[in-house]
């Protein structure tokens, strides 16, 4: 017997591997919104300041990058969604390992900058966290 994969329709298992394939994208349309999200609620944080305080920081920065890296989420995994659909249809799929490490890295650079913004942002003197 002959070892050959099918192609196109002809093999079985492609409306599975096809649904798999939009679960992923739609589960990374899922981190994209989150990431805009959480990028809006660090920028509206950081708006509602005490009076005291002089300037609203630098918090809208660590925002805008999170928002900026949703976008950049939802066009990546968008391209990378038709990659594989005609991958499958030709039967020469591979998984993707630098897609892997870009997504990890930037979200390891986020999650470092929020912990450093966590930090590094001064306290205001209405701020129940320290109380005197």
């Amino acid at each position: 017997m002959k070892n050959t994969q099918l192609k196109g329709r002809d093999n079985p298992s492609r409306a599975r591997d096809h649904l798999a394939n939009e679960r992923t994208y739609l589960a990374w349309m899922r981190t994209s919104i989150a990431l805009m999200g959480f990028g809006v609620v660090i920028v509206r944080l950081r708006a509602f300041h005490p009076p005291l305080v002089p300037h609203p920081g630098n918090g809208w920065k660590l925002g805008l990058l999170f928002s900026m890296i949703g976008l950049v989420t939802v066009l990546i995994s968008t391209l990378y969604y038709f990659v594989v659909r005609y991958a499958i249809d030709d039967a020469n799929y591979e998984p993707s390992t630098r897609r892997v490490l870009f997504f990890s890295f930037a979200i390891t650079l986020l999650g470092a900058g929020v912990i450093y913004f966590l930090f590094a942002a001064p306290l205001s003197p209405l701020s129940s966290v320290v109380p005197e």
